[in-house]
């Protein structure tokens, strides 16, 4: 972390996050350190092709433009276990009123899933990004991925801003395979209060049986073979659910995959367009959005 720098701006902040990256990278069992290198630079080429299983030939990044990037003074950085990278992210930054940073490619090794390599990875980029003036981190996400959504709105404390239908169109790889590419952009606002504790392990808090309890409607339900089941969004509270594994669903049943993604589309999209707020994400794989009470 020494490459992490401090300014005046808000030192408290600053160095609370400075504090909480170092104890998330000693957690995790990596050294993080910022990338310019084109040789480190290739070694994140290769990385991605690897998770995302894309080849040679259709690369999620190539390592010119992470050089480019980095010479910008763009976040490039790399998670290393001793010698081997096993995790890579970057990132470019907004128009400067808006002091934000947009994360674009994050990625851990499936050899260190498990090891909070990726909640070690973000909180270095919090670390990076406070004191050169970013209030807040956007970037998108899968929202059919349990995990991802989990990871982002929970124990990140990230905010589900937009849906974005078909985001980044068709994509040649093996993880999104001919899905359509919907995302949510989330928003990670370095300074609020639900972030400082998730940084610290004190994750979002997010109960669907206590909102059902209180009077929350299934919007998105799921079957007992996995497939969506329709359901009511007239209450003050929905929840959404989403399938446990639709990566392998997408390798095993894609016609039922597509039927996923169709269905959380029409509920997930439709509520956030007409400003519904997603308070948290449930492990066990539900939304649990509230609307917004009528003016």
């Amino acid at each position: 972390m020494t490459d992490l720098i401090r300014d005046r701006r808000d030192s408290r902040l600053v160095d609370a996050a400075c504090a909480a990256a170092e104890a998330a990278e000693r957690t995790a069992g990596i050294d993080i350190r910022l990338l310019d290198s084109v040789g480190d630079l290739e070694g994140v080429r290769r990385l991605y092709e690897h998770i995302w299983r894309t080849g040679e030939n259709n690369p999620p990044v190539t390592a010119d433009l992470l050089v480019a990037m980095a010479k910008a003074g763009s976040y490039v950085s790399g998670a290393f276990d001793g010698d081997e990278m096993v995790g890579a992210c970057f990132g470019f930054f907004s128009p400067p009123a808006r002091e934000a940073l947009h994360s674009h490619i994050a990625g851990v090794s499936a050899r260190v899933q498990g090891r909070n390599v990726g909640f070690a990875m973000k909180l270095h980029q919090r670390a990076w990004a406070l004191p050169r003036g970013v209030n807040e981190v956007c970037w998108t996400y899968d929202p059919l991925i349990r995990r991802n959504a989990y990871f982002n709105i929970t124990k990140l404390a990230a905010d589900a801003d937009e849906y974005l239908p078909n985001f980044y169109g068709p994509m040649d790889d093996d993880i999104n395979r001919s899905d359509d590419t919907d995302r949510i952009m989330v928003r990670w606002r370095l300074g609020s209060p639900d972030v400082e504790a998730a940084c610290v392990g004190r994750p979002r808090a997010a109960d669907a049986r206590a909102a059902l309890a209180d009077g929350a409607v299934v919007g998105l339900g799921v079957s007992p073979d996995d497939c969506p089941v329709a359901g009511r969004s007239d209450a003050r509270t929905v929840l959404v659910g989403v399938p446990a594994d639709i990566e392998g669903m997408r390798e095993s049943d894609p016609a039922r995959a597509a039927r996923w993604r169709g269905a959380l589309r029409d509920v997930l999209c439709e509520l956030l367009t007409e400003g519904a707020v997603v308070r948290g994400f449930d492990r066990a794989g539900w939304y649990i959005v509230d609307r917004q009470e009528s003016k």
